[in-house]
């Protein structure tokens, strides 16, 4: 008989698919994100704009090119995606990191939390676009130079921050090699991720390279964890396995 008073207090195995819904709201902060940064990314320039090349660069009389609607649903869904990685985040505290001596699994989730925050602030850039842009409720607030200056936060304000998330997939890939507590497939694919972000920032200096692909990544990694054989557990590997299988550990009775 498994003597549980020698299980670390908080900890929990291995689970099997039914216990890992929580992940889902990995895949949908992911999925959101990317809709909200990517998709409903407004700019004021037409199809034929991109069609001619070149630089495109903003003044202030394009700031009636501007959709507001367009900017309140960019709001609206990264909002919706900030608060699923909050959720995302307190479950992987209690499931993941609670009871673990993990400092992977704990980076994780801190970088959950600095992408929120971070984000917070882009999509709400986004919003008070669409708020005091042309055609919005509040235009005339602001004339079309404070609007560009709007502009200029957002541009850029809601890919910067997902660089959090990257670091937590970064986190997640050292806990599938070192520690064994996820797929080391997953890991792999997840390492090769970042170090391809990574080699962007050298290269190209641009700040928010994580902003199409973390969200990505995070909703693939949700995803896999959910559906896959191994999920994902605490990081303390001997204990998982000894708890799992009902064997105690060497030097416990």
């Amino acid at each position: 008989m498994t003597d549980t008073a020698t299980r670390p207090r908080g900890h929990r195995p291995p689970t099997r698919r039914g216990g890992r819904l929580w992940l889902l709201w990995g895949v949908a902060a992911g999925l959101l994100g990317v809709t909200a940064t990517v998709v409903f990314d407004v700019r004021p320039w037409s199809e034929a704009d991109y069609a001619r090349g070149g630089i495109l660069s903003a003044a202030a009389e394009d700031m009636a090119g501007l959709d507001p609607v367009g900017n309140k649903i960019g709001f609206l869904l990264g909002f919706a995606a900030v608060a699923c990685l909050l959720v995302l985040q307190g479950s992987w505290r209690v499931r993941v990191e609670r009871g673990s001596t993990s400092v992977a699994a704990r980076v994780f989730s801190a970088g959950l939390v600095t992408s929120a925050a971070g984000l917070t602030f882009g999509y709400a850039w986004k919003g008070t676009l669409g708020l005091y842009g042309h055609g919005g409720p509040e235009f005339g607030s602001f004339g079309d130079e404070g609007l560009l200056v709007f502009y200029a936060l957002t541009d850029f304000g809601a890919f910067i921050p997902w660089f959090g998330v990257l670091v937590s997939l970064a986190a997640l890939a050292a806990m599938a090699w070192f520690e064994r507590s996820a797929s080391r497939i997953l890991g792999t694919l997840l390492g090769a991720l970042v170090l391809l972000i990574a080699a962007g920032y050298i290269l190209t200096g641009v700040p928010g390279l994580a902003g199409p692909v973390g969200g990505l990544g995070l909703a693939f990694a949700s995803l896999w964890m959910l559906l896959g054989r191994r999920g994902v557990s605490s990081g303390d590997t001997a204990t998982d396995r000894a708890a799992a299988t009902g064997t105690p550990l060497p030097g416990r009775s």
